[in-house]
């Protein structure tokens, strides 16, 4: 089901990204366009929707104001500023933090009953700065969080397995950033545990290769770094996760996706915003899934929660 109106904050390569393939997957009946640079989201915005008469189902694509937002259920944010050469994180996190309390006083008062999804990075403080600032319910509140993580970490586990990654089901916990990781403990093949899939997985043509855990991590963590130095940017892995989790708010029955909401004391953490399997459908945040974790895996969930709120101590919002 299509939502009838989404708006995308940021007309960059990633906010231009996503309201292309939002237009590709017929997720909604609108799509508005806003970004300081007003000519730029106009470029973007007309460049997409001069191809919408050859899709399935056509789709509306302008640019326009923060009131040209009105009414839209779903809003996008990914306005932000990348890292600059010497500069550190919580610098660029102070000045991030800035744009999105600006852009969060701003929008809410044109959209109070959208479901918001923060893509900006650093995502997981930028979704804690959402909840603290714009009054909207934390249950429509999203931040991106590890998805895209756990998207490469299932491409890279298929490839080993020789199966589809739909048949994978493993997750990147924590912040989208130096301290996530993988709880190997609750990761299945087709219903089968990592930990037993050489016992359990009989390959007829082929042998099954062992798991190189450090590798998969390892790539996991580095993709986002090594698409930045080969092109520039990552847009459209990142395009297509925020597609999903629009398909998933608009569809008819709740779906599970590695998001970042706001904790208030599950795993005994509280006050902060990171990654967990999370349940969302009709338009919000439905629940939240808790699986039993190794004490190994507790120890880096409390580190990954631990490291987020020291940045948020440093930050003023």
């Amino acid at each position: 089901m299509a939502a009838e109106k989404i708006t995308v904050i940021g007309a960059g390569s990633v906010g231009a990204t996503t309201a292309f393939a939002l237009t590709l997957k017929n997720l909604a009946d609108e799509i508005v366009l806003v970004d300081i640079n007003e000519n730029k989201a106009l470029g973007e915005a007309m460049d997409i929707h001069q191809g919408s008469p050859l899709l399935a189902k056509p789709v509306t694509v302008s640019a326009g104001t923060y009131e040209a937002a009105a009414g839209s259920e779903i809003v996008v944010i990914t306005s932000g500023l990348p890292r600059k050469p010497g500069q550190t994180r919580i610098d660029l996190a102070q000045t991030n933090v800035d744009i999105m309390k600006d852009i969060a006083s701003k929008i809410t008062k044109t959209c109070p009953d959208a479901t918001y999804i923060i893509v900006s990075n650093p995502v997981d403080i930028l979704t804690y700065v959402f909840h603290k600032v714009s009054g909207i319910p934390e249950d429509r509140i999203i931040g991106s969080g590890t998805l895209l993580d756990t998207v490469r970490l299932r491409a890279r586990i298929a490839q080993y397995l020789s199966v589809s990654q739909k048949n994978v089901h493993a997750y990147v916990f924590g912040e989208h950033g130096e301290t996530s990781f993988i709880p190997w403990s609750v990761a299945e093949v087709s219903t089968i545990s990592i930990a037993d899939y050489k016992k359990k997985i009989d390959l007829y043509n082929d042998l099954m290769i062992d798991l190189d855990y450090d590798e998969i991590y390892h790539y996991m963590r580095s993709s986002g770094a090594k698409i930045i130095e080969r092109k520039g940017c990552t847009n459209y892995a990142i395009a297509v996760s925020v597609c999903t989790i629009c398909d998933h708010l608009t569809g008819g029955v709740n779906s599970v996706d590695t998001l970042s909401t706001m904790l208030h004391g599950e795993y005994g953490i509280e006050d902060v915003c990171l990654s967990l399997p999370v349940l969302i459908g009709a338009g919000r945040i439905q629940g939240r899934i808790l699986p039993t974790l190794t004490e190994k895996e507790m120890g880096q969930l409390r580190a990954s929660a631990d490291a987020l709120k020291s940045v948020i101590n440093q930050l003023k919002i």
